[in-house]
């Protein structure tokens, strides 16, 4: 496999910042985009008149044809190379965006939230083709962690943004402002496209394994149900947090927000500070995350069991997910070293499409606890699958080592 040399240390650090704002920009979009529309939905059932279940099928569709997608283009990303999709998918994703403000009917907006999932889900498989191939391996975790963060930015920002701006002007504004915001993204990738390499191609001796082969391979399937555990456990906090704080320990409402607001934030920083361990100790990542991961599970299990003082209820929640925000960048610099070499878009696509699939599992199943008088058992479960987390990252990692000496025997 032929390498491209690695730029000049005096030259390196700026290069790497712009190729992670470039991507970083669009990466924040698609999460804006996903969490502009909720916010409009009371201007909309008042407007259209339809009921609450069809606004949510804006979300759901939008949501589910990303996640539906980013495998297939995943594999036309490491074929025809990641650039052309990143540009075009933005373009799509925005400018589908800002048609919706012309919509006459709902009906008008469904089809154009799925154009926008379709362009959504170039993003991860560009985005992680991209950085792979462009950025320096000792800035390699800080570039991944910053992706997340960008991404997280971009889910937190979009409700207050939409409401600042349905003060001033009508949701068709607010949804075409949004929505253009698109454009000069674009237009900065486009002026900036030349640093921004693809993955490198392997040598044909080095190609072992189909593409269908490797995402049916025994590591692949591991981190994929690494991701849908980890994303499961994460989606019942979030969900559910709240609630049954106020069901064990009567928490006020303020308070058990507060330490959901804590635990995301906790969460949010921690992948910056996942992504600078991960450059500074590259050897026991697994060893990391384990660690990390452990952590969250006992201070989780802690306010589900422990009646505390509500002003340190925040306080756990913050190192919580801190803890857990922390191992979720080795995690994915584990996922990119266990990469066959050309195949960062589809594995990418196939494996963080297990995270909107475990957002979407966990709420209703915890909430039928919840509804059957065992909230006390939420947070439990939510420890147990982080538990599980544990055990297919560790399985994932040896299967991957075992599988790169199967092809060095090979070639």
């Amino acid at each position: 496999m032929t390498r491209l040399p690695e730029p000049e240390a005096s030259t390196a650090g700026g290069r790497d910042m712009r190729i992670v704002a470039l991507i970083g920009t669009g990466h924040f979009l698609s999460h804006f985009y996903m969490l502009c529309l909720p916010p409009l939905f009371l201007q909309w059932r008042a407007e259209f008149g339809v009921s609450y279940a069809m606004l949510g099928l804006s979300v759901a569709l939008m949501s589910a044809t990303t996640a539906v997608l980013q495998t297939p283009v995943g594999f036309w990303v490491d074929r025809w190379g990641a650039r052309p999709f990143l540009i075009g998918g933005t373009l799509l994703m925005a400018l589908s965006v800002s048609a919706m403000a012309f919509a006459p009917a709902f009906w008008m907006i469904l089809p154009l939230a799925v154009l926008s999932g379709i362009g959504n889900s170039v993003i991860h498989p560009a985005d992680y083709a991209i950085l792979t191939g462009s950025v320096n391996k000792s800035f390699m975790g800080r570039a991944f962690a910053l992706h997340t963060f960008t991404g997280n930015l971009g889910f937190a920002l979009a409700p207050p943004v939409i409401a600042l701006l349905l003060g001033v002007m009508d949701w068709r504004g607010a949804l075409l402002t949004v929505g253009l915001l698109g454009v000069p993204v674009v237009a900065a990738i486009l002026l900036q496209s030349g640093v921004l390499k693809d993955q490198v191609k392997p040598a044909k001796a080095e190609e072992a394994l189909s593409s269908r082969e490797v995402l049916l391979s025994r590591p692949m399937l591991l981190f994929f149900a690494f991701f849908l555990l980890s994303s499961m456990a994460g989606s019942g906090v979030q969900a559910w947090l709240v609630t049954v704080l106020g069901k064990l320990w009567g928490t006020p409402v303020l308070v058990a927000s507060g330490a959901l607001t804590g635990y995301m934030v906790g969460a949010t920083c921690g992948t910056l500070v996942g992504g600078w361990i991960a450059d500074k100790s590259k050897r026991n990542l697994l060893g990391m995350v384990t660690v990390l991961t452990l952590v969250a599970m006992a201070l989780l299990l802690s306010l589900g069991i422990v009646p505390m003082p509500e002003a340190l209820l925040p306080v756990i929640a913050v190192v919580a997910g801190l803890a857990l925000g922390t191992s979720r960048t080795p995690r994915d610099v584990m996922l990119k070293d266990a990469c066959p070499p050309g195949q960062v878009g589809k594995v990418f696509g196939f494996v963080s499409a297990g995270l909107p699939l475990g957002s979407a599992i966990t709420p209703v199943p915890m909430g039928m606890l919840i509804d059957l008088g065992y909230p006390g058992l939420v947070l439990p479960v939510v420890a147990g699958l982080l538990g599980l987390s544990l055990l297919c990252a560790g399985s994932a990692k040896g299967s991957a080592a075992a599988a790169r000496a199967e092809v060095v025997q090979a070639v």
